[in-house]
């Protein structure tokens, strides 16, 4: 074999050596590639997995949890009383009267009790301020299961007439179900009332019954019906809408002459 042959086999063995490194690569390429690809869809299934798991352990975070109940002064109920799907609490001269319409279910509603709650009962028993309380089940459809906002609004009427709506109104709000999650079921709110010092059989009845589901259909239906107003929360004085984001805004009211 001449130099020029044994030259032109070594390039080809060079050549061929060379394209088998290549296809190597290329395979190991495509198959970190395919590695890659199998390591993100597993990832991605974990999130979604995890993600569905914490979307449902939030939804459900007020099952099977006991209400807090909250004590207020007697007082603010023995002023009052209950008027079909309204509950009126204060005195009959007070100074100034207010309407307040509300959904417990409803965040902003959380926040005017949270801002000025114990402002309006301090009111109240003061005698200077009388509220009526309009509890409208606009968010009906908005827990999950759907219902939260009638069923929590009747079982505070059913409390109203066990003279235990203050603090069954203040419990509510203070320990609000999230908008779009699970609220309380009749069990809860019956055990609310309860540890409230209702012991009435009749409480429980009122509330399993749905007592007073139809008037505040109702009161639904009329308000919405009206093109002023604008959601929950309401404040009304004297047919005027009160801006109660401002801080100040009960004590201009009391203090008007």
């Amino acid at each position: 074999m001449g130099g020029a042959e044994r030259s032109e086999r070594k390039r080809r063995q060079q050549t061929a050596a060379g394209a088998r490194a290549v296809a190597q690569a290329r395979g190991s390429a495509g198959n970190r590639r395919t590695i890659v690809v199998v390591i993100a869809v597993v990832v991605l299934a974990v999130l979604v997995i995890g993600g569905v798991i914490w979307t449902n352990s939030s939804k459900n975070q007020t099952e099977g949890q006991a209400i807090p109940p909250v004590a207020t002064n007697a007082s603010l109920d023995t002023q009052g009383e209950r008027q079909g799907a309204v509950v009126v609490s204060g005195k009959a001269d007070a100074k100034v009267k207010i309407d307040i319409y509300a959904d417990f279910l409803c965040p902003y509603c959380g926040q005017l009790q949270k801002s000025s709650g114990a402002q309006i009962e301090q009111q109240i028993q003061a005698g200077n301020l009388q509220v009526s309380y309009h509890m409208i089940p606009l968010l009906n459809s908005r827990s999950d299961p759907p219902g939260y906002s009638l069923a929590s609004e009747n079982a505070a009427l059913c409390a109203a007439d066990q003279g235990k709506f203050t603090p069954f109104h203040d419990s509510l709000f203070a320990k609000q179900p999230e908008e779009g999650q699970r609220g309380y079921d009749n069990a809860q709110l019956i055990k609310l009332g309860q540890d409230l010092g209702i012991t009435a059989p009749e409480f429980a009845s009122c509330v399993n019954a749905g007592t007073y589901n139809q008037p505040l259909n109702d009161a639904l239906a009329k308000i919405s019906a009206d093109p002023s107003f604008q959601g929950t929360p309401t404040i009304l004085h004297n047919g005027t809408q009160i801006d109660w984001t401002q801080p100040d805004w009960l004590t201009k009211l009391v203090a008007q002459p």
